[in-house]
């Protein structure tokens, strides 16, 4: 089987910096596209970032110049690197893969709409 683990959320200032780090683990063979999305308390989940496997990035608006998304396909790893933090930035992100090709013992396989956890990223004021 496969699964995401999200690390690097906590508490920081505004104007503070972030990484986080998401990484596949399981015999993974690809992934496709993968994101970072957040979710606000009493709000809908949004996207924050995403990046394709040849590295096509695409952003919020609310992010743009702010956020950074890069990716390790050696590593299996996706990065959210978050500058200037806002107290708005507060939310639980989450990583996303949608598709994971994987092998089993005898072939490989598919899982789709994969989700990490979720990290804590709380901006102070």
């Amino acid at each position: 089987q496969v699964q995401l683990v999200e690390s690097g959320g906590g508490l920081v200032q505004d104007g503070w910096s972030l990484r986080l780090s998401c990484s596949a683990s399981g015999a993974i063979f690809s992934i496709n596209s993968m994101g970072w999305y957040r979710q606000a308390p009493g709000k809908q989940r949004e996207l924050v970032a995403a990046i394709t496997s040849g590295g096509s990035t695409n952003y919020a608006d609310s992010v743009k110049g702010r956020f950074t998304i890069s990716r390790d396909n050696a590593k299996n790893t996706v990065y959210l690197q978050m500058n200037s933090l806002k107290p708005e930035d507060t939310a639980v992100y989450y990583c996303n893969a949608d598709r994971i090709t994987y092998y089993t013992w005898a072939y490989t396989r598919q899982k789709t709409d994969v989700w990490g956890q979720g990290t804590q990223v709380t901006v102070s004021s």
